[in-house]
């Protein structure tokens, strides 16, 4: 007999959840309907009352993607009473969750599909909100427009490659109380605004 779980009536967001899922565990060629199906526990019919296709899903998935991976990043981040204590908590709290989670292939694996007609739009919309989110915070603290892109670019790229060590070759990074240290050297040599007002 099915469990309580799986007789409850699945939602579309569950079904974007487990396509979250599927993305980080296998890249984008895991959505797939029935795969997922077995996986919540429901039937093609369930999928079909809450997507007309497969494409669907996906978008369903890349929406909450960016609620949750952006959205609700800012948000966390906005809680920090000003721009230097919001970019030390951007790129040290973050980091450590994003770094930490194993949900979080997801970042390597859309952009290992960046030029999917679906994704392609979706990264190049979050990338930037991301970016422009952090210059920004540059701004906040003095920075030219110019500057500020151009330290919310480093940043952001520094991050982008952290991640891509996290996932893909873990051994080179420092674990422990030196991946603490590691992320305080990012900040100090590359993130923290030494001298954000010059230019």
């Amino acid at each position: 007999m099915a469990d309580e779980k799986t007789r409850r009536r699945l939602t579309a967001e569950d079904w974007a959840r487990a396509a979250m899922a599927a993305i980080s565990e296998g890249g984008l060629s895991a959505v797939a309907v029935e795969p997922i199906a077995a996986r919540l526990g429901a039937t093609k019919g369930s999928f079909y009352w809450h997507f007309a296709n497969r494409d669907a899903l996906i978008a369903a998935a890349l929406d909450l993607w960016e609620r949750e991976h952006t959205e609700a990043v800012v948000a966390y981040v906005e809680a920090e009473p000003d721009a230097h204590a919001k970019l030390r908590r951007l790129f040290r709290d973050v980091t450590v969750w994003a770094a930490s989670a194993a949900e979080n292939r997801i970042e390597v694996a859309l952009l290992a599909t960046a030029s999917h007609p679906l994704v392609a739009p979706a990264v190049a919309r979050i990338t930037e909100r991301r970016v422009s989110y952090v210059a920004s915070l540059y701004e906040e603290l003095g920075a030219s427009p110019e500057r500020s892109r151009h330290q919310a670019l480093l940043a952001f790229t520094a991050w982008l490659g952290y991640m891509q060590l996290v996932h893909a070759t873990p051994g080179v990074l420092p674990g422990g109380a030196g991946a603490s240290a590691y992320l305080d050297f990012v900040l100090d040599q590359s993130v923290t605004p030494q001298g954000i007002a010059d230019g």
